[in-house]
C-alpha cells in the first residue's frame, strides 16, 4: 500500500518538529496510523486478503513499539501524538 504523496506530505507537515524532520518517532507513528487506517478500510471489502493482513499486523506491532518508545522518552509528546491521532490509550 502506498500513500499518495500529497497525503504523506500533509501528515509529515502536521507532525514534524523542525523543518527537515521526516523520520522522528511522531512522524513514523502518524504515517503508520495512516496506512493502518487505509488497510482496515480495504479489509472491509476484501475479507480474504490474508497476505495484506499479515502486513497490517506487522505495522500495528511496529506502531505499538514506537509508541512505547515515545512514552518512555517523552511522555508529553506521547500524549500529544495519541490525542492528535485519536488512538485509544
Amino acid at each position: 500500500m502506498v500513500l499518495l504523496k500529497a497525503r504523506k506530505t500533509e501528515v509529515i507537515e502536521n507532525f514534524k518538529t523542525h523543518s527537515k524532520d521526516t523520520g522522528s518517532s511522531h512522524v513514523q507513528i502518524a504515517l503508520l496510523t495512516e496506512k493502518i487506517n487505509y488497510l482496515t478500510e480495504h479489509f472491509k471489502t476484501h475479507k480474504k486478503d490474508f497476505h495484506s493482513r499479515r502486513g497490517l499486523l506487522m505495522m500495528i506491532g511496529k506502531r505499538r513499539r514506537l509508541l512505547s518508545y515515545l512514552q518512555k522518552k517523552d511522555p508529553q509528546k506521547y500524549q500529544e501524538t495519541i490525542s492528535k491521532l485519536n488512538l485509544r490509550k
